[in-house]
């Protein structure tokens, strides 16, 4: 990306100015949004297209809904607009108990499907109330000699895991990988069907999303609130890879 530049893609805030022949927002609405890459979300005031823009879930505030827009659409997109994931399937989730993780594994559990997480056996309650079915202690046990004939595998690892996740599916099965390329061949070697995802911002999801939040189906999983100065400290621990769920930076006081 060229520089300057402000990072961060989530943002929830109150709409200050509608741009012209915006109908559906109007100053004040209180909303939350998938910026595009490079706009700026670490700021007092960022620009997005409205097409980008939802109402915010009016049962939780600004912070929960700040961490759902990145992290909330790569599970919705990756189970539901990629895989296709229906009720009574079964469906593995590796790194359950990240960001991408704890929303997968609720919207899995919402539409019915039975859910498989990996995770450290530290998470393992966790993810058993929010909706696991079962969990696996990926440092003390093998997930392939577990679990087989799944109808989709959501990879958010890569590496090892991914390369190993090609045997667990059922000929016909789906694998999405948020973070790696697909190897060539490889699908067709096991009779599966693979896509890597690449998140799209979507403004009516996120009201599906929200809508969902408020039925209490679902809930942002947030473990961590820091001020815009401490960003540095928020991505080293995001980039540590233990972090669980979401990290969020506060920006401004809650203007409620």
């Amino acid at each position: 990306m060229p520089l300057p530049m402000t990072v961060g893609s989530d943002v929830a805030g109150v709409v200050d100015v509608a741009g012209q022949g915006v109908n559906s927002f109007q100053p004040g609405d209180e909303v939350f949004a998938k910026a595009s890459a490079g706009q700026g979300g670490y700021a007092e005031y960022t620009v997005v297209n409205s097409t980008q823009v939802a109402q915010k879930p009016k049962s939780i505030g600004f912070i929960e809904s700040a961490a759902i827009p990145t992290a909330g659409l790569a599970a919705w997109q990756s189970l539901f607009d990629l895989a296709g994931l229906e009720r009574g399937q079964t469906v593995l989730i590796h790194g359950a108990a990240g960001g991408v993780g704890t929303f997968a594994v609720q919207f899995a559990k919402w539409k019915g499907a039975y859910v498989i997480g990996t995770a450290s056996s530290k998470n393992a309650e966790f993810l058993k109330s929010i909706g696991c079915d079962e969990v696996i202690d990926y440092r003390n046990q093998r997930f392939e000699e577990i679990v087989s004939d799944l109808d989709v595998v959501l990879d958010t690892i890569g590496g090892d895991t991914l390369e190993r996740s090609w045997g667990v599916l059922k000929p016909g099965g789906f694998l999405v990988t948020t973070v790696a390329e697909i190897p060539k061949g490889v699908p067709q070697k096991y009779e599966v069907r693979a896509e890597r995802l690449m998140t799209q911002a979507d403004g009516k999801e996120l009201a599906q999303i929200a809508a969902i939040i408020d039925e209490q189906k679902i809930k942002p999983i947030v473990t961590t609130v820091l001020p815009l100065t401490d960003a540095r400290k928020a991505h080293e621990m995001s980039e540590s890879g233990h972090a669980r769920g979401k990290i969020v930076l506060r920006v401004a006081e809650d203007p409620k």
